[in-house]
C-alpha cells in the first residue's frame, strides 16, 4: 500500500474530525453549490418581502401568485440549503451532544414553522430572514471547511513526497516499477536529483541528500555506503544504489504521518475546556432563546417579533468559532512540528512545553556525540603537534579501539599522511610499539610512560594533569626513548549543545545533565556548556529518580534521552523527548520525538508550545467575546434605543467570528520557530 493511500484514509486530526462530523455527508464543493443556489433563490424572496417596501419605499411588480414567492422559494431554501443543518441537529440530539447544529436546526425550524403559520393566518412571516440566515450559514460553513482543509494541506504535502515509480536493478537490468510493487531488499538506482522512493541503506555511490522535508535541516546530508536514506528525500548530484529496508506502512514517512494524525486526534486540555464551553453555550442559548420568546410575548410584543428574537439568540450563540478555535491551531502546530524535525505523539506533550522550568539532558549521545575525539595535542620542544599525531595515528591505524580510531580520524582531518610502521607489536596493558623510519615509536597510556621511565616536560605536566582531572583520556607518544608528545581525548561535545543551552537560558529555562560518567567528566561538560546542575554516576534505572527529585522541588521537567534505556525517566518527566530517533518513530515512552540528533530542537519545541498556547487563547477570546456582547443584543435588550440584531445580521456576526478564528489560526503557519 502506498503511503499516499495510507494518508488519504487517515483521519486528518481533530479539526478535520470536527468538520467531518458536522458535515459527514457532504464536501466543501456541495456546501458551495448549496450556498450559490440558496443565494440566487434568496434574492427574489427578499425583493418580494415587505422589508424592501419599508426601507426603499419601492416594491417589485406584482402578478398573480407573487405573494406566494417567499413561501415557495423560502421552502426550497429551507429543505435544500437547510437540510444539512437539520440532519446535523438530529445526529447531535441522537448522540446526546447538542451543539452548533442543534442551535441552527432549532433556529431555522422555528423561523420556517412560524412563517408557514403566518402565511395562512395573515401575520408577518420571516421568510427573508430565514433564507438570508441559511445562505450566510452555508457560506460560513464552507469557509470553515476550506480553513480546515488548508490546515491539513501541509500534512497532505508529505504524502506527495514519494515518487510514483522506482528504478530497480533486477538480473543486471534496470526496470521501472510502480512503488506498490517494491519489496524489501530490492536494489534501487536513484539518479541525481531524483526522489528516494523507499527507506534504505546506500550500497554504492556518494551523494548529498536534501532531507529538509522530514528533518527541517536545510543543509544537505552527505551519504556514503552503509548510510541510511529516507523515502521522499531528494538525491543530490551523485547516483546512489540503495537496498530497500522499509516499504509502505513501515516507512519513516508513513510513521510520521501516522504520528501526526494520532497527535491531531488527541485532545489538549484547552480543547476539552472549549468543548465543555461549547456544550454549556448550547444549553444556555436554548434556555435563553425560550426565555426571550416567552418574555417578549408576555410583554405584549407580536409573535413574529418574539420568534425573530428567539432565532437571533440561537444563531448568535452558535459555538461555531468555539468548536474551531482550538482544533485548528492544534492541527497547524502538529503539522508545523513535523516540518521542523520533531514529531508530536501526544497533543498534551506539546501543550506541556510552555510550562517547562528545567530541561534534563542525558549526556552521552545527546549533549555529546557519544564518540571519542581529540580535544588537545601537546608536543615536546623541537617537535610539532602534527608530528605527534602522525606518529600515533601511523601505529593506531591497525587498531579498532575507539581511542585509536579517534586519533586516526584527527590525523586524517588535518590531512596528515600516515606512515607504514615496521615490526608492530602490542605491549600488553601499556600500548603499542613499532619502528617508523628506523626509529622506535611507542604509543600508550600512563602505564607506558612509567614502564619506559620517561618523565613529562615541566611545561606540559600541569596541562596534562588538568586534562586527567577533567576525566579526559590522555595518550602519550615516545620516540627513541624520549617524550614526543601527548594527546587528550574526550567524548566530543556537540556545538549544537552549546547553542541549545544558551538559547534555553535566554528563554528563562534552566538546564541540567544526567550521566553515568564520573564526577570529573560531568563537571567538565557542565562547565563547558554552562549547564546549571548535573548528576554524575547515575545508573540507567536511577534516572527516573533524578527526574522525581527535580519535580519534588516544584519544577516542571522535560527529559531528553535516546528513548531506549531512558524510557522510565521519559515517562516520569512532565515532557518526555526522545532524541536521535532517526527512522524509529515508534518510541512509546516519549511524548515528542526528534528526527535529528540536535538538542537545538528542544528550544523549538518550547517556542512552538508557547506560540500554540497564545494562539489558542486568542482564538478562545475571539470565539466567546462576541457571544457575551451580542447575545443580549439579539435578545432585544436595547430595542427601546433602536438597537436590534436581526437573525440574518446575527448569522453574519457568527460567520465573521468563525472566519476571524480560522484566519488567526492560519497566521501560526507564518511564525518562525
Amino acid at each position: 500500500m502506498k503511503t499516499h493511500d495510507h494518508h488519504d484514509h487517515q483521519g486528518h486530526g481533530e479539526a478535520a474530525k470536527a468538520a467531518e462530523n458536522k458535515h459527514a455527508d457532504h464536501s466543501a464543493e456541495t456546501l458551495f453549490r448549496k450556498f450559490w443556489v440558496s443565494l440566487v433563490l434568496t434574492v427574489p424572496v427578499v425583493l418580494y418581502s415587505d422589508i424592501i417596501g419599508k426601507i426603499f419605499k419601492w416594491s417589485p411588480p406584482g402578478f398573480y401568485g407573487s405573494a406566494y414567492i417567499p413561501l415557495a422559494l423560502g421552502s426550497i431554501v429551507f429543505f435544500y440549503g437547510g437540510w444539512i443543518f437539520l440532519v446535523g441537529a438530529w445526529r447531535e440530539i441522537k448522540s446526546r451532544l447538542p451543539g452548533m447544529m442543534t442551535l441552527i436546526g432549532i433556529a431555522i425550524s422555528a423561523a420556517y414553522l412560524w412563517s408557514l403559520y403566518a402565511v395562512f393566518a395573515g401575520a408577518d412571516a420571516l421568510f427573508w430572514e430565514l433564507t438570508t440566515l441559511i445562505t450566510v450559514m452555508l457560506l460560513g460553513h464552507w469557509l470553515e471547511m476550506r480553513a480546515v482543509s488548508v490546515a491539513q494541506g501541509a500534512l497532505k504535502e508529505l504524502s506527495k513526497l514519494l515518487p510514483d515509480t522506482a528504478e530497480t536493478i533486477r538480473n543486471g537490468k534496470i526496470e521501472t516499477v510502480p512503488l506498490a510493487e517494491l519489496k524489501e531488499n530490492d536494489i534501487l538506482l536513484v539518479r541525481p536529483g531524483a526522489k528516494i522512493p523507499a527507506d534504505g541503506a546506500v550500497m554504492e555511490g556518494e551523494s548529498a541528500v536534501n532531507e529538509s522535508m522530514v528533518t527541517g535541516e536545510s543543509n544537505p546530508v552527505y551519504k556514503n555506503p552503509g548510510d541510511q536514506v529516507i523515502a521522499g528525500t531528494i538525491n543530490g548530484d551523485g547516483a546512489l544504489k540503495i537496498r530497500v529496508t522499509n516499504i509502505g506502512e513501515k516507512t519513516f514517512l508513513a510513521g510520521v504521518m501516522r504520528l501526526v494524525a494520532e497527535a491531531q486526534s488527541s485532545k489538549s486540555r484547552l480543547q476539552v475546556l472549549s468543548d465543555r464551553a461549547a456544550f454549556y453555550l448550547t444549553v444556555i442559548a436554548v434556555a435563553g432563546g425560550v426565555i426571550t420568546l416567552i418574555a417578549w410575548i408576555a410583554a405584549g410584543a407580536k409573535v413574529e417579533f418574539a420568534v425573530a428574537r428567539l432565532v437571533a439568540v440561537l444563531v448568535i450563540a452558535c459555538p461555531h468559532a468555539l468548536g474551531l478555535a482550538v482544533p485548528l491551531v492544534a492541527s497547524i502546530s502538529t503539522t508545523k512540528a513535523a516540518q521542523n524535525g520533531f514529531l508530536v505523539k501526544q497533543r498534551l506533550a506539546l501543550e506541556a512545553g510552555r510550562t517547562i522550568d528545567i530541561v534534563l539532558f542525558d549526556k552521552t549521545g545527546t549533549l555529546t556525540k557519544g564518540e571519542f575525539g581529540v580535544v588537545s595535542v601537546w608536543a615536546a620542544d623541537n617537535h610539532t603537534e602534527d608530528e605527534v599525531l602522525q606518529s600515533a595515528a601511523s601505529l593506531d591505524a591497525f587498531s579498532g579501539h575507539p581511542v585509536s580510531k579517534a586519533i586516526v580520524s584527527e590525523a586524517k582531518s588535518r590531512r596528515l599522511r600516515l606512515q607504514e610502521p615496521e615490526k608492530l607489536e602490542t605491549l600488553k596493558g601499556r600500548g603499542v610499539k613499532a619502528f617508523i623510519d628506523r626509529k622506535e615509536v611507542m604509543v600508550g597510556g600512563q602505564a607506558l610512560l612509567e614502564s619506559a621511565g620517561v618523565d613529562l616536560p615541566g611545561n606540559l605536566s600541569g596541562r596534562i594533569k588538568d586534562a586527567g582531572e577533567k576525566g579526559q583520556t590522555v595518550v602519550f607518544a615516545i620516540k627513541d626513548g624520549a617524550f614526543l608528545g601527548a594527546m587528550a581525548l574526550a567524548d566530543i561535545i556537540r556545538e549544537e549543545s552549546r547553542q541549545a543551552v544558551g538559547a534555553l537560558k535566554e528563554m528563562g529555562v534552566q538546564s541540567a545533565m544526567i550521566t553515568g560518567d564520573s564526577e570529573d567528566v560531568a563537571k567538565w561538560v557542565a562547565a563547558e556548556l554552562g549547564i546549571d546542575e548535573y548528576f554524575a554516576r547515575v545508573l540507567p534505572d536511577q534516572k527516573s529518580e533524578k527526574v522525581k527529585e527535580l519535580q519534588n522541588r516544584g519544577l516542571k521537567v522535560a527529559m531528553v534521552g535516546d528513548g531506549i534505556n531512558d524510557a522510565p525517566a521519559l515517562t516520569q518527566a512532565d515532557l518526555g523527548i526522545a532524541i536521535g530517533a532517526g527512522t524509529n518513530v515508534a518510541i512509546e515512552s516519549a511524548g515528542i520525538i526528534l528526527v535529528r540528533n540536535d538538542p537545538r530542537d528542544i528550544v523549538k519545541i518550547i517556542h512552538l508550545s508557547r506560540l500554540t498556547y497564545n494562539k489558542m487563547i486568542q482564538n478562545l477570546f475571539w470565539a466567546t467575546g462576541y457571544n457575551v456582547v451580542a447575545l443580549p443584543l439579539a435578545a432585544g435588550v436595547l430595542v427601546s434605543r433602536g438597537v436590534i440584531l436581526d437573525p440574518a445580521l446575527s448569522a453574519v456576526f457568527m460567520s465573521l467570528s468563525t472566519i476571524i478564528v480560522a484566519f488567526n489560526a492560519a497566521l501560526l503557519r507564518r511564525e518562525k520557530i
